[in-house]
């Protein structure tokens, strides 16, 4: 690493900016004030915050091969071979901060998860031994706890809810284990979803330097609050590129105080799968507005939705008398319900070509720890049945559903159209699931209904494709079989023709 001295001023490419913009606005004089005020405000909010930063090393319990270089074949040799083969525990860096002078410290729970020994280090250079306080995967936030013996430095969670797009923020922690640096940046948007999150994570996205080891550092605003833990960043390299994410702080304060209350997260659970209601299908439906959430499925007559009668099609539209925007929303609203408190649910009911406005008083269960995507196996491919292939409305290959591909497919004593083939150069290959998923259609779905009209078979569904032009609403509801559910789930896929 080459390190060369300059011109603070001139190589700082913010201040360059600065003064460029007061030259041309014809303000020159003041420019080098603006650019030592602006310098003035990092310092002294670095200050204020760092002094409760901390750097974590957390080693795995798991080993790892210290070294993978080909077996020497010299005598002499063999034994220091050996010796470097040994397996070692594996450790991550990461960053945390804390949160109350008792010694709470917030981190990523993928910092810290499954590790056998946790070490803190302090802006002192002080290290302490810390505990697992609790975690959770569903927002990837873990509290750990240190014994310290004094008090701590401890920093302010914000309102994350006031964070503008374009303010300056800084990033602070440990990237590849340089404690306390500090970046700057601003906030580039935010309520960003990333591929693969959870329901949960909808993340403030800024431009602030993030790398590894900055994970589990706090996004902090000018006045020193801390309105997001660092926790994703996008990169084809693995290291920083521009764009990061962060957990907005008031997600962060709810998850920590249920961590530290009861040492977990519970969260209110209705029982149900939800798509969202969007313009294709307020159109096709004739929804005064494309809000409210579709019920899917209801996974459990035993659960809270089940037992109050709620159904697939049904659309909530409202939850304990607010109303419901998307099933993101419901998801929002019914985890932060407490379990076991009864609510009232509002929803539409399909009755022929109109829709029945009904309540229902709902018992909501408690979510249960859901799997990751990372947990999932590798999709086998299964065989495509070559019998009765058709034409491709939409780009889609369909078939009748055969005994063989019921059996195939896991949807013995349905109905409908199955997709064969998503062609790849369709506008329908574009369109996107949601909830991190990244097709909408793909081999193995059966299509069973298409703008409220029912589908049979092949035949039914491309004479209702048919009838469809550019620029059309299409809803369809496509039946798929669930291996986390032992059997076929329903999910609700909307687009316009193109």
């Amino acid at each position: 690493m080459f390190l060369k001295r300059r011109d603070s001023f001139r190589a700082h490419p913010v201040l360059f900016l600065l003064a460029a913009i007061a030259s041309v606005i014809g303000v020159n004089a003041q420019a080098p004030n603006s650019a030592a005020l602006l310098s003035d405000s990092f310092a002294d909010v670095a200050k204020k915050v760092e002094s409760a930063v901390v750097s974590i090393d957390a080693k795995s319990k798991a080993a790892e091969t210290a070294s993978r270089s080909a077996a020497p074949t010299d005598p002499d040799e063999i034994l220091d071979f050996l010796r470097r083969q040994a397996r070692r525990p594996s450790v991550a860096v990461g960053s945390g901060f804390i949160i109350d002078r008792g010694g709470h410290i917030v981190t990523n729970a993928h910092v810290v998860k499954d590790s056998a020994k946790i070490t803190v280090r302090l802006e002192s250079g002080d290290e302490f031994a810390a505990k697992v306080v609790g975690l959770d995967d569903e927002t990837d936030i873990a509290v750990l706890k240190i014994e310290a013996g004094r008090d701590l430095p401890t920093v302010t969670l914000g309102n994350s809810d006031t964070a503008r797009v374009g303010e300056w923020v800084l990033a602070i922690g440990s990237p590849f284990g340089l404690a306390r640096t500090v970046t700057a940046g601003i906030v580039s948007q935010t309520n960003r979803d990333t591929l693969g999150n959870s329901v949960f994570q909808r993340f403030i996205q800024t431009d602030a330097a993030i790398n590894r080891g900055n994970s589990g550092g706090p996004l902090v605003n000018m006045r020193g609050e801390v309105i997001g833990v660092n926790s994703q960043i996008a990169t084809s390299t693995g290291d920083y590129n521009g764009v990061g994410f962060a957990l907005p702080s008031n997600e962060t304060r709810y998850v920590v105080d249920q961590i530290v209350q009861n040492g977990r997260v519970r969260r209110g659970f209705l029982g149900v799968a939800l798509e969202s209601v969007k313009p294709e299908f307020a159109k096709v439906y004739g929804l005064t507005e494309a809000k409210g959430a579709i019920v899917t499925d209801v996974r459990d007559v035993t659960s809270g939705a089940g037992v109050a009668g709620l159904k697939a099609g049904d659309i909530i539209t409202g939850f304990k008398g607010q109303k419901v925007a998307d099933a993101a929303d419901l998801i929002a609203k019914v985890a932060s319900t407490p379990p076991n408190e009864s609510v009232a649910v509002e929803y539409l009911r399909e009755n022929g070509q109109a829709f029945e406005r009904r309540t229902a008083q709902v018992k909501l269960g408690e979510r249960p720890i859901s799997r990751r995507a990372s947990d999932d196996p590798e999709p086998v491919k299964l065989p495509i049945d070559a019998k009765k292939e058709d034409t491709r409305p939409f780009g889609l290959t369909v078939s009748d559903l055969t005994a063989t591909l019921a059996a195939t497919y896991k949807l013995e004593g349905q109905k409908g159209a199955l997709v064969k083939e998503v062609s790849p150069d369709s506008f329908i290959a574009e369109v996107k699931a949601g909830n991190g998923v990244s097709a909408a259609l793909g081999t193995g779905d059966l299509i069973q209904r298409i703008n409220r009209v029912n589908v049979a078979d092949t035949k039914a569904f491309l004479a209702a494709a048919r009838r469809l032009q550019k620029g059309d609403p299409v809803v369809l509801h496509v039946l798929t079989y669930d291996p986390e559910k032992a059997r076929p789930a329903m999910r609700v896929v909307q687009f316009t023709v193109q």
